[in-house]
């Protein structure tokens, strides 16, 4: 157990540096890649773009160059911004990893939830009234991009029927830290989290239906009804049990992905300041340290999900503790 987990490791440290090195070659080693010349601006004077060339040790070997900056992200953390003087980019992501950790651990809940809600009562009772009509609401909410939902979920709480008893304790636009103020942290993220979550709950509600219906068709499920279990054992003891493997899967990871910033269109929709919007702000200023930044926190949760994913696995289909 502990070597397997001495594997999983150096595997994730291997996978991490090779993202950040294939970040930083894309920016610094690539033809026309001339990051003095960013920083210089337009119409800068050879001199200019030569002193700051200098100034930030671009001048330097790639290797040297690439070293030193893995040293200020991570050991003395005193990375700054390209564009932003003297701005440190890893405070500026630690300050928005609880916004966007806060949302997508939110919608996480709802959607896994809603998800086996939906895949086991459709399976439960197939080619019904209630099976074709949950399989519809789940295209929809497929259907329905992040940003239109969100705008209309704005326009209805904020604006349309704000004043009435059913919105009225929906707050400003915005975030709210949990540690200073619990109730607002909630009020502010109740609606982005179901914003979020509608979407995933079409998807795995979709997928935990069909897995569900092929396990049905499977000989230890006839096995386990010819000895008489009650459909009820039958459902969560046997059948959902290996049919939440694909669902795992996928949870890993589209959860790995949003908390590393692909939540950003439900970030800008509620005003949530989060890494997603962090990510998207430094792209359009091609602010590098920013980039490298989010990009290795990113890879991180993406990494640790699917590591997570794999202990699961262990829990829920006895087969894989034999290979």
């Amino acid at each position: 157990m502990i070597l397997a987990l001495a594997q999983r490791l150096a595997q994730m440290i291997f996978v991490m540096f090779g993202i950040s090195a294939l970040v930083f070659l894309i920016f610094f080693a690539t033809p026309g890649a001339d990051p003095a010349a960013r920083i210089a601006g337009r119409n800068a004077a050879p001199e200019t773009v030569e002193a700051i060339r200098k100034d930030f040790g671009f001048d330097r070997p790639l290797p040297v160059q690439y070293a030193r900056m893995m040293q200020r992200l991570f050991v003395t953390q005193d990375l700054t911004s390209f564009v932003n003087r003297g701005l440190k980019v890893v405070p500026q992501v630690i300050s928005a990893a609880p916004v966007t950790l806060s949302l997508v651990f939110g919608a996480a809940v709802l959607w896994v939830v809603g998800g086996i809600a939906v895949g086991v009562l459709a399976a439960l009772t197939r080619d019904s009234f209630i099976d074709k009509g949950l399989m519809v609401l789940a295209l929809i909410g497929v259907s329905m991009p992040v940003f239109w939902f969100g705008e209309v979920m704005n326009l209805l709480s904020q604006s349309r029927f704000h004043d009435t008893w059913l919105f009225s304790w929906v707050p400003g636009l915005g975030y709210k830290p949990l540690t200073t103020d619990p109730a607002g942290w909630f009020k502010t993220l109740v609606i982005p989290w179901f914003t979020l979550a509608a979407l995933y709950i079409g998807i795995y509600g979709r997928v935990l239906r069909a897995n569900l219906v092929e396990a049905y068709q499977e000989d230890f499920i006839r096995t386990a009804r010819a000895k008489g279990l009650g459909p009820a054992r039958v459902m969560f003891r046997h059948a959902l049990r290996t049919s939440l493997i694909p669902f795992v899967t996928m949870f890993g990871l589209d959860f790995g992905v949003l908390v590393g910033g692909a939540a950003l269109l439900t970030e800008v929709v509620f005003g949530l300041n989060g890494v997603g919007r962090l990510t998207y702000q430094a792209l359009l200023n091609l602010d590098l340290p920013m980039i490298l930044a989010t990009v290795m926190y990113a890879s991180f949760f993406v990494v640790v999900a699917n590591a997570l994913v794999d202990l699961v696995y262990v829990l829920l289909d006895p087969r894989v503790r034999e290979e």
